[in-house]
């Protein structure tokens, strides 16, 4: 069986690798922008045992070594630096250094989600941005309406609510910005027609909006 350590960074990895079944062992550094990292892995008989530092970017190169049936362990970085005994770290000894944990069985090794769950975290993460971007806009306008006397507090945001607000808008703003409350009302629906945020959305009382 082969095992792999790999030093990654964004740009470029450095790997060492050892054939448990000859003892044969090597080191190579892999350009990403030239494809060496593909075409390496490419090379490798199935299945080979690779480990590298949990971090940033280094996703494409996970997903790449599942769809090749190697098998891929990532580990805690504050960990492995911890059992780096020797002060003076280089990238080529980072390398050996992982391949020789994972050899000895000390290898930390995380929990690492696949590309589904990874897919449903960046909507999640996207969805609570928009939701505090409307909620920043949404107490701007607020603010804008109670400047102008419009005391409606929730009720503000009713049927007919961005009629009101463009009412008191050149008003409140000026003739020159009076077309910026349009663009902000735009704003305060886009986490709703966010992917997935019918789910998450709180149900309104409807009792309220029966007078619209």
């Amino acid at each position: 069986m082969l095992i792999v350590g790999c030093d990654f960074h964004p740009s470029w990895e450095q790997v060492a690798w050892l054939d448990t079944e000859t003892g044969e062992t090597g080191e190579q550094q892999l350009v990403h922008a030239q494809g060496e990292a593909q075409r390496f892995y490419r090379r490798l008989s199935v299945p080979a045992l690779i480990g590298l530092e949990a971090t940033g970017n280094c996703h494409w190169l996970v997903d790449l070594l599942r769809e090749l049936g190697h098998e891929v362990w990532v580990g805690d970085a504050a960990e492995i630096r911890a059992s780096y005994v020797r002060r003076q770290k280089t990238d080529r000894r980072d390398a050996a250094h992982i391949l020789k944990l994972l050899v000895e069985g000390r290898f930390p090794r995380l929990w690492v989600p696949d590309r589904e769950q990874r897919d449903l975290r960046q909507l999640l993460i996207h969805r609570h941005k928009l939701v505090e971007i409307r909620s920043r806009v949404k107490n701007g306008l607020q603010h804008l309406a109670l400047n102008q006397g419009m005391q409606k507090k929730q009720r503000l945001w009713e049927c007919g609510w961005a009629t009101s607000l463009a009412r008191v808008a050149p008003a409140a703003l000026g003739f020159a910005a009076a077309g910026r409350p349009d663009g902000l009302i735009g704003i305060t629906g886009a986490a709703d027609r966010a992917p997935g945020s019918e789910r998450w959305r709180r149900p309104r009382n409807k009792a309220r909006r029966r007078g619209c």
